[in-house]
């Protein structure tokens, strides 16, 4: 639980509050995770919540249903007002979501809900409690005739919307329980694997291996909560030199139509001017029990450029050191060639010079 807050603006009729920070999941599951009532606490007003006990068990961490279209859930959930205080709670149901950060939310109370959070009603909108006593908040969850089958998650949530006067603020405390919901029907699950891309980060070392970024976007396509198992590889050309990335961090489940950003480094990939990245996903199906079970995988490749320019600028200054050796002997060879036949011709003039000289006749002296 975390605790939000709006600037009051003075001269204005009503304050403005936003609500900002929701029920994380650490909040929503502490139930379970610690196997006591979660709570909720700011000085002397202190408050918790539980699942109630009855048909559907006896110490829940939180609501888990399975209901076919059409049908309805009565169920309770226990608040206990831990304060030497009254207390008075709002009451209320919202849809749930992945945060940036992995985490399950609900949204804001002025915010619509379209799925549990709609759902879900009870029989009043408050409640107050006595210090040191308990009230059980009954709550009915009807399915529409026309719900899409599949999973959906939500919450219902106490709230303490309290003022403080002397930073002008208005903090909105909340404490709830998650609310999994699985509408009978055909189940499609389905990972797809979108924007698939690679880059690559050379070294200085003309022989070294660089560092290979292959990034993608999870989207479950389908209509089940998912999560998945998850591997990438980088190759050359033909298959040749691949390089696999470590461990990779599962994604969080992700409810129908959410999408997860993933980015991955793989080291020691060699530049072979060429790169191949694949990304296999083994999506991860979770049943009522807890029990985990693997799907046929999904692989899609991309590929790359990865350029190995230290290589390539040696081996253009080595062309050019040959090429400027080739082109001056042949400069040579050719300036050789020139002063031969210089030569040649000099004397060959020089030996038709004195051929001349003798064919002459001698004229006699007078």
């Amino acid at each position: 639980m975390h605790p939000s807050t709006t600037r009051r603006e003075t001269g204005l009729v009503t304050a403005l509050t936003r609500t900002a920070a929701l029920v994380l999941l650490a909040a929503l599951t502490l139930v379970g995770l610690q196997a006591r009532p979660a709570s909720a606490a700011d000085g002397d007003v202190t408050w918790t919540v539980r699942t109630a006990a009855n048909g559907y068990g006896d110490d829940r961490s939180s609501y888990s249903y399975t209901v076919n279209p059409g049908g309805k859930v009565e169920d309770a959930m226990v608040v206990a007002n831990r304060s030497k205080t009254p207390l008075r709670l709002a009451l209320y149901a919202a849809d749930g979501y992945t945060t940036d950060t992995g985490e399950l939310d609900l949204v804001t109370k002025d915010k619509k809900s379209v799925a549990v959070g709609a759902w879900v009603h009870s029989e009043r909108d408050s409640v107050v409690i006595k210090p040191g006593r308990t009230a059980e908040i009954p709550f009915t969850l009807t399915v529409p005739d026309n719900a899409t089958p599949g999973d959906y998650v939500g919450g219902i949530l106490t709230s303490l919307t309290q003022s403080d006067d002397t930073r002008g603020i208005n903090v909105d405390r909340r404490l709830g329980i998650r609310v999994k919901l699985r509408v009978s029907g055909k189940l499609d699950p389905k990972l797809a694997i979108e924007d698939l891309q690679v880059d690559y980060a050379g070294t200085s070392n003309p022989f070294g291996t660089g560092e290979a970024t292959v990034t993608y976007t999870i989207r479950n396509a389908g209509n089940a909560l998912l999560s998945a198992r998850q591997s990438v590889s980088v190759e050359s050309p033909f298959g040749w030199l691949r390089a696999e990335a470590g461990h990779i961090t599962a994604p969080p489940e992700l409810l129908p139509g959410e999408s997860w950003k993933v980015r991955v480094p793989v080291h020691g990939v060699a530049p072979t001017v060429a790169l191949t990245a694949t990304v296999h996903l083994t999506p991860l199906l979770t049943d009522a029990s807890g029990s985990i079970t693997p799907l046929d995988p999904v692989e899609t490749t991309t590929h790359g450029w990865a350029v190995p320019w230290t290589l390539l600028v040696i081996l253009v200054a080595l062309l050019a050191a040959v090429a400027a050796t080739v082109v001056l002997i042949r400069r040579n060879r050719k300036r050789g060639k020139e002063r031969e036949d210089a030569r040649v011709r000099e004397a060959v003039a020089q030996a038709l010079g004195e051929e001349e000289t003798r064919k002459t006749p001698t004229q006699p002296t007078q």
